[in-house]
């Protein structure tokens, strides 16, 4: 949807905001295509969420970003969610539909995915064992969509094994669970490790894991972006492994919706990467 004037609109809904760096990637590209257009962060309380969402429509947005609180509890207002948001049981995108309808959707697996292609051209999801420290809302958006790429073989593992539990209940054989103790001596055949905790994130402790055992020919991910290097990635590089952190992420999933809302599929370029880190 978009305004009268031709001057397209989106923005993030969240609380807080004010920490994304999701208005300077949105208006770096809105700029560098010519676009008429603005992406503001928009905090919104969880009691005016259901007059927050009534309000893009009102005010001509083309859509929104959604993060925390909110990715969950938008779903049951939206018009229609797509079938990969349903498994992840969330939403990360909202589009305002030209009827001024909402349909909502989740880009953050595909963004992980295509994030690992972009460092790895030949990646596979089926080239062995992928194992997910954590399983939160980040690590199940991960789960889907390695599944949904065709992973055979995902094992979870998470302080609390009753979360990683009830995903691999969930999803079926593909994923098992493993004990949070044995998180190091299980990486002897691992292809993919992924940390979807936020340990060593600014301002969090570092991720506790015992990487010995992990092979150079290992693809090392962690989901964090602040700071661009972990602890748990630079231990992983200094074994050889080829790694990849959240920025990808962060940025492929924003592809995804900004060509959702302005008809354009923007490049991540090495001036949008300065002006991202410039942030910092």
């Amino acid at each position: 949807m978009s305004s009268a004037n031709g001057f397209g609109l989106a923005g993030i809904i969240g609380m807080p905001v004010a920490h994304s760096r999701s208005p300077t990637i949105h208006n770096f590209w809105l700029n560098a295509h010519g676009i008429r257009g603005a992406y503001v962060p928009l905090a919104l309380e969880p009691d005016r969420l259901k007059e927050g969402l009534a309000g893009l429509v009102a005010l001509g947005f083309r859509g929104c970003n959604v993060t925390m609180p909110h990715k969950q509890t938008a779903m049951p207002l939206l018009d229609r969610v797509n079938e990969t948001a349903r498994r992840i049981g969330a939403v990360n995108t909202i589009v305002v539909e030209p009827d001024g309808s909402l349909s909502g959707f989740n880009n953050d697996g595909n963004g992980f995915v295509q994030s690992l292609r972009d460092a790895k051209a030949d990646w596979r999801a089926d080239e062995g064992p992928i194992l997910l420290l954590g399983a939160g809302g980040a690590g199940r958006a991960v789960v889907v969509a390695l599944l949904e790429n065709g992973a055979r073989e995902i094992r979870i593992t998470n302080r609390t094994a009753e979360k990683a539990q009830a995903i691999a209940q969930e999803f079926g054989s593909a994923v098992s669970t493993v004990p949070w103790a044995d998180r190091g001596a299980d990486l002897a055949d691992v292809a993919l490790l992924v940390n979807c905790t936020d340990r060593g994130m600014i301002g969090k402790p570092a991720l506790e894991i015992d990487l010995s055992r992990l092979k150079p020919s290992t693809l090392a991910a962690d989901l964090i972006y602040t700071p661009l290097e972990t602890p748990f990635l630079a231990d992983a590089r200094a074994r050889g492994c080829l790694t990849v952190n959240g920025l990808g992420l962060l940025l492929n999933q924003a592809r995804l919706a900004f060509k959702a809302w302005f008809g354009v599929m923007p490049d991540v370029t090495p001036e949008l990467i300065k002006a991202i880190q410039a942030t910092f």
